[in-house]
């Protein structure tokens, strides 16, 4: 077999494939069942900052009333303790850390750096391995500017970052107005990976009742070509590292977005719509496209198609759109 090792996070992994925080990473038998499978890694399904917020703030009023005797242990109160959704989560990560072998990646969702920053040393206590940060940032608020929208990144790991010493990935979207210097900008704040990229809802119209229902829920493969472009485009080009995501879904997703530059490569609609054993697929292909061209290590092929070597990869794109379409 070739060499499927990479490094992510700091962090050794047996092989670049991540099971992306999904409803298939909730679970200590489910997480068993992707370990299994062969997956380099996990990322737990995600917290929403509004979750550890409401949580956190009816425990502080339940501790700090008249009736408690020493309201001050709040500060050293065990969550584990409590049956709910941080107790869940932080046992969670117990009970994975106990019986996986590959690293466990705490998820948080979030949309500020207000209040909520303080529990990721929880999850570091916890003993995550590492904690993405899954921000959900719409600039669709008439309010705020630009550079308002971009701030709210960098004030999220920087709060974060104050309470925690693990490693750090960022996910995102591609909302932005000027996005490689952004990626670049956000690379140099001490975050260890960033991840392109994450999905917002989706909504669409059902012309009968007329209301908004969720539409596109899951990823298809075609998706794979926004995150694709982007990886190839910024590999090489950051001072962290790269994971991809949105569109994987096959051997074919993953083998490519490793030529584009990718450290690793995250799936999860593909979990949905075909279950555990596409990840023993996905890496047998990979493995198998390796040896027939003759690679013995991911860094013989790693970043090969990227277009770090491309001065202005706008105006190479300018220019395969032209010879495309000018044929057609």
């Amino acid at each position: 077999m070739a060499d499927l090792t990479t490094k992510y996070l700091g962090l050794k992994l047996k092989n670049p494939l991540l099971a992306g925080s999904s409803g298939f990473t909730d679970s200590i038998d489910k997480l068993k069942l992707i370990e299994e499978q062969g997956a380099g890694a996990v990322v737990l399904k995600s917290l929403f900052e509004e979750e550890i917020i409401h949580e956190m703030e009816e425990t502080f009023t339940k501790m700090t009333s008249e009736n408690f005797l020493y309201p001050e242990t709040y500060n050293h109160f065990e969550y584990e303790d409590i049956e709910d959704t941080l107790g869940s989560y932080i046992k969670l990560i117990r009970d994975a850390k106990k019986e996986l072998t590959i690293p466990v990646i705490a998820s948080i969702n979030c949309v500020s750096s207000q209040k909520w920053t303080h529990f990721a040393k929880e999850l570091e206590d916890a003993g995550a391995d590492a904690l993405e940060l899954n921000a959900f940032v719409m600039p669709s608020d008439f309010d705020r500017s630009t550079a308002d929208n971009e701030k709210v990144y960098f004030d999220i790991i920087k709060e974060v970052q104050k309470h925690t010493k693990l490693p750090i990935a960022l996910k995102l979207s591609y909302y932005f107005s000027s996005l490689a210097p952004t990626l670049q900008k956000l690379s140099k704040s001490g975050i260890g990976s960033l991840v392109l990229f994450n999905r917002f809802y989706s909504p669409d119209f059902d012309l009968k009742t007329m209301k908004v229902e969720p539409s596109n829920v899951l990823s298809n493969a075609s998706d794979i070509t926004q995150s694709l472009r982007w990886i190839a485009i910024m590999a090489g080009r950051v001072d962290c590292g790269l994971s991809a995501s949105t569109g994987v879904h096959d051997g074919k997703g993953l083998i490519k977005q490793l030529l584009a530059g990718a450290d690793t490569v995250q799936i999860a609609s593909t979990l949905y719509k075909n279950s555990y054993d596409i990840i023993g697929s996905m890496l047998k292909e990979l493995d198998t496209w390796m040896q027939e061209n003759e690679f013995e290590s991911l860094e013989a092929f790693r970043g090969k198609l990227s277009q770090k070597n491309i001065k202005n990869p706008a105006a190479y794109e300018r220019v395969q759109f032209m010879k495309y379409f000018s044929e057609k």
